[in-house]
């Protein structure tokens, strides 16, 4: 079962229909037992950095992220999930991120071309940079769906995907058994349904 942790933030209802689509068994919730009990997780958001992370840690489902991810359960950050997967975000101030990722949330503004437009909307092509389960049925020029306002300075060590947006957008990112997209997989078509399906199938024998 895969838990999609509801904790105020992300348009969470179509990421489980997404989810469905692919014959995912997902669960929309906040609750901690659940959450425990699942043997994925996903980790949405949009909104501002520094809201999301104050409301995660004041609902305590930080710790049971940092207990499942030491305990080897594959967690998948989207979007703002993705950016709170980091040491910190400059997003409105400095804001302290869960740390699962090494690297910074930065402004996009302030790094592209003035004469590009913030937020970054719309589908991009994925360069894929190195092999990451997730990312096995994806071929290197499918698009995705992007809608940011910040993005991830972050070593190559951890990058497997990019996008061009002015500069390298990162786009999907992997440390061992945490993994986070920057774009919306639901909101990505047959790309993003394929992600999800790679994610899904995260440690299934043959």
């Amino acid at each position: 079962m895969i838990a999609i942790i509801d904790y105020g933030v992300g348009n969470l209802f179509s990421l489980k229909s997404s989810l469905s689509a692919v014959g995912a068994d997902a669960v929309v919730t906040g609750d901690a037992r659940v959450i425990e009990s699942a043997d994925k997780l996903i980790l949405p958001g949009v909104g501002a950095f520094g809201d999301a992370i104050d409301k995660l840690r004041k609902s305590g489902l930080d710790e049971i992220i940092y207990k499942k991810v030491e305990n080897g359960t594959p967690l998948m950050g989207i979007c703002l999930g993705m950016q709170l997967l980091f040491d910190k975000s400059y997003e409105y101030g400095e804001h302290m991120g869960l740390g699962l990722i090494h690297g910074d949330i930065i402004s996009l503004k302030k790094e592209i071309p003035s004469e590009l437009d913030v937020p970054h909307m719309g589908w991009n092509a994925l360069s894929v940079k190195k092999e990451s389960p997730i990312l096995k049925y994806v071929k290197g020029g499918e698009h995705v769906y992007f809608v940011h306002s910040f993005f991830a300075r972050v070593s190559q060590d951890y990058t497997t995907a990019s996008a061009e947006y002015g500069v390298d957008v990162t786009a999907c990112v992997q440390n061992k058994n945490v993994y986070g997209c920057q774009f919306h997989p639901e909101k990505s078509g047959e790309v993003g349904l394929s992600i999800l399906r790679a994610f899904c199938e995260l440690g299934d024998t043959e």
